[in-house]
């Protein structure tokens, strides 16, 4: 999956948009994406590079859930949420120049209910575990008042 088709997919826009490629994906089992870290990121404009914020690698982990979620079966009108997160681990440090390489795989699923698990890393390290990420799935006009 290329750019312009992640961005049919998830609603984010830059500089929110923290997944650039997909390399593999098996439909309603797993997924591979990748996250390229530059110095030019919006994080580093008033601190200058440095340790990549261990949020937004969650954010671009989560967006690779989404991802997941939604292949073969984009829906305009439903939007995902995350609801829980538990034993997210952080192992060593993301830097400018790194390409995370999120691996994110279908734990259970229950209705609209997908819980995740995976990984990421960095230049063949491990920087990030993940143990458990629930999601719900929803219709836009529901979440609006």
């Amino acid at each position: 999956m290329t750019y312009p088709e992640i961005l049919r997919l998830l609603p984010h826009r830059h500089p929110v948009l923290l997944v650039d490629r997909v390399l593999d994906v098996v439909p309603g089992e797993s997924l591979t994406a990748l996250k390229a870290v530059s110095a030019n990121e919006p994080c580093y404009a008033r601190t200058g590079p440095g340790d990549y914020p261990s949020t937004l690698l969650v954010e671009s982990w989560c967006q690779a859930a989404v991802l997941l979620s939604s292949w073969g079966n984009p829906a305009p009108d439903r939007v995902v949420l995350f609801g829980a997160i538990a034993d997210v681990e952080f192992h060593r440090p993301v830097v400018p120049g790194c390409v995370v390489h999120h691996s994110v795989r279908v734990l259970d699923r229950l209705a609209d209910t997908t819980v995740f698990t995976g990984e990421s890393t960095a230049d063949g390290h491990l920087v990030m575990t993940v143990g458990r990420i629930t999601t719900t799935t929803r219709t836009t006009t529901t979440l609006r008042p």
